[in-house]
């Protein structure tokens, strides 16, 4: 059964820049961390000091100043493992294929802006391995720019990669929009002269586009 589409949405001269992880797609099943937690070997007890490096190394992985490989050796010493260049294989595509989701009624949404002449674009907090996904995907063409934190070298919530975007769109910064589902990171938006909206559901984004468009 076909989605119903929405009424367009117009927020020209705005630029509404997407968050991608967690705003766009959906975020990793309960199914998804059991299996990379299971591929890491990872202990019950051990588990929680698993997520904490994790995601205590995720930054400089997104930033591009660790590599894939650097990454989960940082984790595997966190933790005391020792996964082969083979396990790594592995625990990063397990990784990488659980962010590869889609939340229709974001995708609805942006449709609705699109179809309402609103000039859209993509900013990620991502290593650079997603920016084939994040190019390619079915919903790239709805986006004139992507920006992938680890091209840049630069990461959410600093202010040089939002003065970055803004610049490479040709925008001032009072017309830019930008959509995350961190409070820090919409903040750094609002911290160059930005506006923002912190993701919770698609319903309730929708509601404030429509309001800053009236």
């Amino acid at each position: 059964m076909s989605a119903t589409a929405l009424e367009p949405i117009s927020l020209a001269p705005r630029v509404v820049v997407f968050d991608y992880g967690e705003v766009i797609s959906r975020s990793p099943s309960a199914e998804d961390r059991a299996e990379l937690v299971a591929r890491a070997g990872v202990s019950a007890a051990d588990e929680p000091a698993f997520w904490a490096a994790f995601w205590q190394h995720r930054p400089a992985l997104d930033q591009g100043t660790l590599s894939i490989a650097e990454y989960w050796a940082a984790v595997a010493r966190a933790i005391g493992a020792d996964w082969s260049t083979v396990d790594v294989h592995e625990l990063w595509a397990i990784d990488h294929r659980s962010w590869l989701s889609v939340d229709p009624g974001t995708l609805r949404v942006l449709h609705a802006l699109r179809d309402g002449g609103t000039r859209l674009a993509l900013l990620s907090n991502a290593g650079a391995d997603f920016s084939g996904w994040l190019r390619s995907g079915s919903f790239a063409p709805l986006f004139e720019r992507v920006f992938v934190s680890g091209e840049l070298g630069l990461v959410k919530p600093d202010a040089a990669i939002y003065e970055h975007v803004i610049a490479e769109l040709g925008i001032e910064p009072s017309q830019f929009v930008f959509i995350d589902n961190r409070a820090d990171n919409v903040a750094g938006s609002l911290a160059v002269g930005g506006d923002g909206f912190v993701f919770t559901d698609a319903a309730s984004l929708e509601s404030w586009l429509r309001e800053l468009a009236a």
